[in-house]
C-alpha cells in the first residue's frame, strides 16, 4: 500500500498528489512514467512522473479527474493508501549534448513538460518554455515552469491571461525570428503534438513527443499502445513514450486513441458511485 502525504488541487479538474514511493522515487527520471491502482478491484493506469523527491522518498503526480479510475483516486485524501504505484517504467527524457531547447506543454500536459524543463535546467541548457491552456480559469504550474526556464510564455486560446493564441503561434513567432533550439520537446494533445512537429519541420528543428496519452497495460504486453514511428512498429510503453514527431503517424494516433471513448462514456453514465449510495443510506 502507498500513503498519500500531500493534495492539491490545481484547478478544478486537476489535482496534485503526492505519494510515497522511496523505491520508485529513488530511480525516476523525467520522462518516465508509474502504473497505480487505487484498489485491488482498479485498473491499471498509467501515469507520468510529474516530480520526485530522493530524500523524502516521494513521486508526485498530477491527473485529470476524467475517467473512472482517476475520479476514484481524487476523491482519496492525505493520509489515504491506494493499492499499487509501480515504477519508473519507460525511458527518461535525453538531455545529453542539448544546450538551447524549447519545451512546449498543453493543458495537463504541461504537468509532464514541467519535469523535462527542470531536467534540460539542470543539464545546463537554455530553456525556453511554451504553455498553452484553454483559458485563465485551467492555468497550472505558472510559477514553476518560471522557475526552470529562462523564458515562459503562456498562451491562452481566449486571451483572458497571457498572450492570446494557441502554443504553435508563438514558437512560430520564435522561430521566424532567428532562435534556434537544438531540440523541441512537445507534450500535450495529439493535435497540439502534431501541429508542433508541423511548425518545426519547415526550420529543420528536431522534434521530439511524448506519446503518454495512449498507454494502458504500460509494459508493452497489450499493444494498446502500438504506433508507427517512421514506418516501424513501437509501443510508446516500452520504446518510449518520447519519439521523434516528424516520424509519428499521427492519423493512426488519433484513431487509436479514440477507441474506448464512446465505451468510457457509457460507462461513467451508468456507474453508481459506492461512496455516495453509502452515504445516502447512513443519511436514511
Amino acid at each position: 500500500m502507498y500513503k498519500i502525504v500531500r493534495k492539491k488541487e490545481l484547478n478544478d479538474a486537476v489535482t496534485l498528489m503526492e505519494i510515497e514511493a522511496p523505491f520508485v522515487a529513488k530511480k525516476a527520471r523525467a520522462g518516465q512514467f508509474i502504473i497505480f491502482r487505487v484498489d485491488e478491484q482498479g485498473e491499471r493506469v498509467p501515469l507520468t512522473i510529474a516530480g520526485y523527491d530522493r530524500e523524502k522518498g516521494t513521486v508526485s503526480i498530477i491527473f485529470q479527474k476524467v475517467g473512472f479510475s482517476t475520479r476514484a483516486l481524487g476523491e482519496l485524501n492525505e493520509g489515504d493508501f491506494i493499492q499499487d504505484f509501480v515504477g519508473p517504467l519507460g525511458k527518461p527524457t535525453e538531455t545529453e549534448g542539448v544546450k538551447r531547447v524549447c519545451v512546449v506543454g498543453g493543458g495537463v500536459g504541461c504537468a509532464i513538460a514541467l519535469p523535462s524543463a527542470v531536467a534540460f535546467k539542470e543539464a545546463g541548457c537554455e530553456v525556453d518554455v511554451i504553455v498553452g491552456f484553454r483559458n485563465k480559469d485551467i492555468v497550472i504550474l505558472e510559477d514553476e515552469f518560471k522557475a526552470a526556464s529562462d523564458n515562459l510564455y503562456l498562451m491562452t486560446d481566449d486571451g483572458s491571461y497571457g498572450e492570446h493564441g494557441f502554443v504553435t503561434v508563438k514558437l512560430q513567432q520564435l522561430l521566424e525570428a532567428g532562435k534556434q533550439y537544438d531540440e523541441v520537446l512537445a507534450i500535450g494533445p495529439i493535435p497540439m503534438m502534431k501541429f508542433v512537429c508541423k511548425t518545426t519541420e519547415p526550420f529543420g528543428v528536431k522534434t521530439m513527443v511524448s506519446l503518454n496519452p495512449i498507454m494502458v497495460d504500460g509494459t508493452g504486453m497489450c499493444g494498446g499502445c502500438r504506433v508507427t514511428v517512421g514506418g516501424e512498429t513501437k509501443f510508446a510503453c516500452v520504446d518510449g513514450p518520447e519519439f521523434d514527431g516528424h516520424k509519428v503517424d499521427y492519423d493512426e494516433l488519433m484513431k487509436r486513441n479514440s477507441v474506448y471513448r464512446d465505451r468510457e462514456a457509457e460507462v461513467a453514465e451508468k456507474h453508481t458511485c459506492r461512496m455516495e449510495a453509502m452515504g445516502k443510506a447512513l443519511i436514511k
